[in-house]
């Protein structure tokens, strides 16, 4: 399973904890650290070495972007995404310049902030599952041409459940021919059992997955979920 260290970089300890609450909603964001200031962002992202960080601008001791040069120069690997009361456009320049992945500005929306953290999870994901690209690929990646749309159906899933971890789902159960348990769903999608069994009674409820009581040797019964063509 996809898993993305983030670091939070944040002087307001209660925006902090929400953003912190935010990502504990998505299975592969693990948060391994917080900073509420320059100095501190810096030890915690050698300390730490995430994938993944969100950039406050204004610190007490340095701004955000003052960091970025530092921070590409030390830390090239991690991705950045800035949430920032900052609203003059030099910010976002400067920022852009050294290629965050995305820019917020605060008060964040919890709908917004999950969707950029919902794109950014499926660029990483993409880039991971290919070794040789075409230029489809790359348009995909970059946000450009005619990279797919998301539906009503992806845009109107419940709380609790993303298109990331559902698309797992889905996959796991179509590579079946036998159906299969909770536990076994979860342990291919590397999430629990209760958040695999989430998933697969949504897809019940939307007639794309059933579910029989199959009978094992010792007479216990158990739930199997089988894909509906």
């Amino acid at each position: 399973m996809l898993k993305i260290r983030a670091v939070i970089a944040e002087d307001d300890f209660r925006v902090a904890d929400i953003h912190e609450k935010f990502l504990k909603a998505f299975d592969e964001v693990e948060v391994v650290g917080k900073a509420v200031n320059a100095k501190k962002t810096l030890r915690i992202l050698e300390q730490k070495k995430p994938d993944l960080l969100l950039l406050d601008v204004y610190m007490p001791d340095q701004l955000g972007t003052e960091l970025l040069p530092d921070i590409r120069k030390n830390f090239p690997s991690v991705d950045i995404i800035m949430i920032t009361a900052a609203t003059d456009k030099e910010q976002l320049e400067k920022a852009l310049h050294y290629g965050v992945e995305n820019y917020l500005i605060k008060p964040v929306e919890m709908k917004r902030f999950n969707q950029v953290i919902g794109e950014y999870l499926k660029k990483v994901q993409l880039l991971k599952s290919k070794q040789e690209i075409d230029q489809d690929f790359v348009d995909l990646i970059m946000k450009k041409g005619d990279a797919p749309q998301e539906t009503n159906e992806a845009a109107a899933l419940p709380k609790g459940v993303d298109e990331i971890t559902l698309t797992k789902v889905i996959e796991v159960l179509e590579a079946s021919d036998i159906g299969l348990s909770a536990e076994q769903v979860s342990g291919q999608i590397g999430a629990s059992r209760t958040t695999a069994r989430r998933y697969l009674e949504y897809l019940i409820s939307v007639k794309k997955c059933k579910a029989e009581v199959v009978y094992g040797l010792v007479g216990r019964p158990e739930r199997r979920y089988y894909k509906i063509e």
